[in-house]
């Protein structure tokens, strides 16, 4: 049973994502009937803090040792979570606490602080899709679900950014103590009460890597090239490779395949369209390189959990599908 929650604070927390924390399992809602937590705020780094918006600052009483009664402990965001070296106390505080059954949940980019402690070695994770990349070079070991909202991991859980920590602290609550309390709690807040992890975060579509040393000008020609149908052979050809040298070295450069490059770039190529125009969903799925309306269905609903015209509605109202 849920009882005893610590949100535990790094240097340059972010409000929002410890407000979201705070709001959901620190709030004494028993005249509603709701359960109330033990909750605390803990902080890692001496009783005073600072947050990444200037000028407002934390303080807390509760130090590390806080960590060792509780049920579930959440690490939220931090401005300074992706570059620094986190207090090795909170590491073995963390890793201890998985070790023995705590549920540990991350909000956005407290994801990095889970990776530091080991946690993410050989499970699924989410996080922020802008960081994604950062976080499978800096923790191989992790299998990162870069467009999913959250990713339950038994005892760790972890979120993308702001608001997919709501969902995810409600996903805990739905499964700790049912619908009905994560339903209630969800109408207080007038959030929708489930958000399944597995919808896709919506995400920019990213300029092609310019990092890549030796596929660079391939995978550029293949940004402007989505509608053409292309070989391995062909693209290793363009590349002055043979076909098993290009493979290793797109997938050492960008992390997957030409296929699945291919269908991802495409896939946010769709995205684009659907935000920005009134085009059919044949004349998109032409321009993407799918042909056909039924075959950018299937991958758009494969790659986002969602079809293209609700996706279209979803950024431009009901009138737009």
């Amino acid at each position: 049973m849920l009882e005893n929650v610590a949100c535990v604070l790094l240097d340059g927390v972010h409000p929002f994502e410890l407000g979201v924390v705070c709001e959901i399992f620190g709030l004494d809602r028993s005249d509603e009937g709701l359960p109330v937590y033990d909750f605390a705020v803990v902080s890692a780094e001496g009783p005073d803090l600072t947050t990444h918006v200037p000028g407002l600052t934390v303080s807390t009483p509760h130090g590390l040792d806080r960590l060792e009664e509780a049920d579930l402990i959440a690490v939220p965001a931090s401005d300074r979570n992706i570059t620094r070296e986190y207090p090795p106390e909170l590491l073995d505080a963390l890793r201890r606490a998985a070790e023995r059954g705590t549920r540990v949940l991350s909000v956005c980019s407290g994801v990095f602080v889970l990776g530091a402690a080991g946690l993410l070695d050989g499970r699924r994770c989410a996080v922020h899709w802008r960081h994604a990349d950062l976080l499978a070079r800096q923790f191989p070991r992790a299998v990162v679900e870069p467009d999913v909202l959250y990713v339950d991991e038994d005892p760790v859980i972890t979120s993308a950014g702001t608001a997919a920590g709501i969902d995810a602290c409600l996903h805990i609550l739905r499964k700790e103590q049912g619908p009905e309390i994560a339903n209630r709690i969800a109408r207080r807040m007038v959030v929708p009460p489930h958000r399944d992890g597995g919808q896709a975060q919506y995400v920019e579509r990213p300029l092609p890597r310019s990092t890549c040393d030796t596929v660079g000008e391939v995978l550029a020609w293949m940004e402007q090239n989505l509608q053409e149908e292309v070989t391995v052979e062909q693209l290793a050809e363009r590349a002055h490779m043979s076909p098993r040298t290009f493979a290793r070295r797109f997938q050492q450069e960008t992390g997957t395949t030409p296929y699945r490059w291919i269908l991802r770039q495409r896939v946010l190529l769709a995205q684009d369209l659907l935000e920005a125009t009134d085009e059919t969903v044949d004349a998109i799925a032409w321009r993407t390189g799918f042909g056909t309306a039924a075959a950018l269905r299937h991958q758009f609903y494969r790659a986002l959990g969602t079809t293209p015209n609700a996706y279209r509605r979803a950024f431009r109202g009901p009138q737009a599908a």
